[in-house]
């Protein structure tokens, strides 16, 4: 089964979606650019697509290490209920 959308795009991609994917095949590329967006993927293709992100990884690997010392007093826990002692 199809269904008709209306879609609104600017001029500039109307005209470049003409030139480069030709008449009567925009709505086939269109459908295959949303249904690879939309097909899900397990969670190890996720993962192998978050650490190929260089930049984010080392933002996230910079916050983790970067908040440490600051999060945490240096407390000694010894005197605190329910530590067990050694």
């Amino acid at each position: 089964m199809t269904r008709k959308l209306t879609i609104t795009v600017s001029d500039e991609v109307y005209e470049g979606l003409h030139r480069r994917i030709g008449r009567r095949r925009i709505s086939r590329f269109i459908e295959d650019l949303a249904r690879a967006q939309l097909t899900p993927r397990s969670l190890a293709e996720e993962y192998a697509e978050a650490a190929r992100d260089e930049e984010a990884e080392r933002a996230a690997h910079e916050w983790i290490e970067d908040g440490v010392d600051d999060c945490l007093p240096d407390e000694n826990f010894l005197d605190w209920p329910g530590h067990p002692s050694r």
